[in-house]
Parts: structure tokens; C-alpha cells; sequence
């Protein structure tokens, strides 16, 4: 089930569950050598939260924070010897920290916490692209646009439409969905990036990585939205029915909670997990991947943790 807000109470229920994912496939007693396990952490919509969010804040009073991240995320690692650490963009605009620091700061902290890699959302736009050369070289992890052409403004080269991270046997293609910028943020901001329909070049791209990079696993980072009022509009729910190569969609953009993975068929008809943790850092995707790398079976479990 899936709701745009949340409940409260039906998160603290669920904290500590695990939801398996059986229709993604069940692995039939496999030699435990065989067997990888990879944890993938993620965020969305952090909207420069840096501190917990104040008392004024309803249900998210005293959630989140970039210090009790930075510990999960810690206490994780020390736990799990393969860890993926990702961002599905929007990690600027939304409290004091941005205005004083203009997003430095946020890339500072990723950086601390040792992100893997990121996409951008169109709030990372809200200083222009000369605002974001700015801050730069504060982020020490790739930032991975696929659809985004950048050739004709000062990011030329800057952003990656693919990136590779090995862990342990495997290896995970991880591409970035950015969503049209036209008529959601100032001409001014964005220049002349060039948006692509993410259908093609993510298509391509995954395709590129299955088959000639031979990459395990692929993942999507997508600020695309988990869905749209208006169905013309692509979003999480309607790209996954258009793809083939993509193993797993982490979403952001329509600060989505989930009350648990959604999964959507792919157009070969093999399930595709969406996950979103909504915003401001109130919570951080954890999702535990189980690699049967001899028969190429995967298996998750989520939890979904407040912070």
C-alpha cells in the first residue's frame, strides 16, 4: 500500500519488520558460497535538514538529522562488510543551511558519510548550474544524470550518465533519472541542459551495463516521482513497464512514503522493486539484497527506518 504522506502509526508498527519480497524470487537452497549480501542504503529529498526536525513539526517532530544519519549509517557498516550508500536527489532547499551555506554544507556531510553516489533533483537547480559549480568540488561521489545532456553549459563532463561500484562478487550499474526541468524551475537556473525522455537512454544505458559491462545488478536513482496525477507524465509506476535491465528503482521527488515496496513488471514481466522514503531525512531506506550469484537470483527484505 502506498500513501502520499504517511501515518505515524502505521510506520512505528512496521519499524523493525521485514518485508520480503517473494515474486522477486526465492532462492532454492543455494551452497551459502555462493550467496553475496549487499546492504543498500538510501535517501531522497533530504531538503538541507540538517538538524532534526523541530517541535513544530507535527508527527516528524525530533525526526531525522544528519548526525543520527551519519550514526545509522556507521552502525550499519560496522554490521555488514558490503554496503551501498545512495541519494535520489532534491538535496538542497528547504531549511536556514541552504540560504547561509548555498549547499556546500550538505555536500560536505554526504561526503563525511561516504555517499556512493547521487542524482540531481530540481531543487539542486535552485542556484543555477553556476550556483552548483560553486559547491562542487565538496562532493566527493559522483553525481549520475542519464538523461540530463549537460554538453552546452558549464557541467559539461561534470556529471556521469553511468557509474560502476563493485562489492564483494558483484558488480552494481547504477544510472540517475532526472525529471524535466521546463516549467518546474526558472529558465535561468538550468541553461541550456538539455532534457532527454529517460525512456531511450535509460533503456541504452542498461542495457550497456548487463551486456557489456556485465554488471549484476542495476539500479536507478530516479527524481522522477513514484506516479502522476496526469498519466502522460512519466514517473516510477509507468518507466518500469517500459524497461527491461533495471533490477531495482530507489524514487524521490513526490516525498512518497512507503508503507512497503512497490513492485511494478518490467516489459519482460519480471517484478521491479520502487522504493522512497518521503523527505527531509525523516527516514533512510534499507534494503537487504541476498545474490544468488551462481544462478542470478536475487532476494530482498526492506525495512525502512525513522531516524
Amino acid at each position: 500500500m502506498v500513501r502520499q504522506g504517511w501515518s505515524r502509526r502505521i510506520f512505528i508498527q512496521r519499524m523493525g519488520q521485514s518485508i520480503g519480497l517473494a515474486a522477486i524470487s526465492s532462492l532454492p537452497l543455494p551452497n551459502r558460497n555462493e550467496l553475496q549480501e549487499v546492504i543498500i542504503l538510501h535517501t531522497n529529498d533530504v531538503h538541507s535538514r540538517i538538524e532534526p526536525f523541530p517541535e513544530s513539526a507535527g508527527e516528524l517532530a525530533g525526526k531525522g538529522g544528519a548526525a543520527r544519519r551519519a550514526a545509522y549509517i556507521e552502525s550499519v557498516r560496522q554490521q555488514n562488510e558490503h554496503v551501498l550508500l545512495l541519494d535520489s536527489g532534491d538535496i538542497w532547499q528547504g531549511t536556514p543551511y541552504f540560504n547561509v551555506f548555498k549547499g556546500g554544507l550538505e555536500f560536505e556531510l554526504m561526503s563525511q558519510m561516504k555517499y556512493d553516489a547521487s542524482t540531481l533533483g530540481n531543487h539542486d537547480f535552485d542556484l543555477g548550474i553556476e550556483g552548483l559549480m560553486a559547491q562542487w568540488s565538496k562532493a566527493q561521489f559522483p553525481f549520475i544524470c542519464t538523461n540530463y545532456d549537460f554538453s552546452e553549459t558549464p557541467l559539461s563532463g561534470k556529471t556521469l550518465p553511468y557509474h560502476i561500484i563493485s562489492k564483494g562478487a558483484l558488480k552494481f550499474g547504477i544510472l540517475g533519472a532526472g525529471i524535466e526541468l521546463e516549467g518546474l524551475v526558472p529558465d535561468n537556473l538550468y541553461g541550456k541542459t538539455n532534457y532527454l525522455d529517460p525512456v531511450d537512454p535509460i533503456n541504452r544505458m542498461a542495457s550497456f551495463l548487463k551486456k557489456e559491462q556485465d554488471c549484476d545488478f542495476v539500479i536507478l536513482l530516479s527524481h522522477l516521482g513514484l506516479s502522476h496525477s496526469d498519466p502522460s507524465k512519466i514517473s516510477d509506476r509507468n518507466l518500469v513497464p517500459q524497461t527491461e535491465d533495471i533490477d531495482l528503482v530507489l524514487g524521490g521527488h513526490s516525498h512518497t512514503f512507503l508503507e512497503e515496496v512497490v513492485v511494478v513488471q518490467n516489459r519482460k514481466g519480471h517484478p521491479v522493486p520502487i522504493n522512497q522514503v518521503g523527505f527531509g531525512g525523516a527516514m533512510i531506506g534499507h534494503l537487504h539484497l541476498t545474490f544468488d550469484v551462481s544462478r542470478k537470483k536475487k532476494r530482498f527484505h526492506c525495512q525502512n527506518c525513522w531516524l
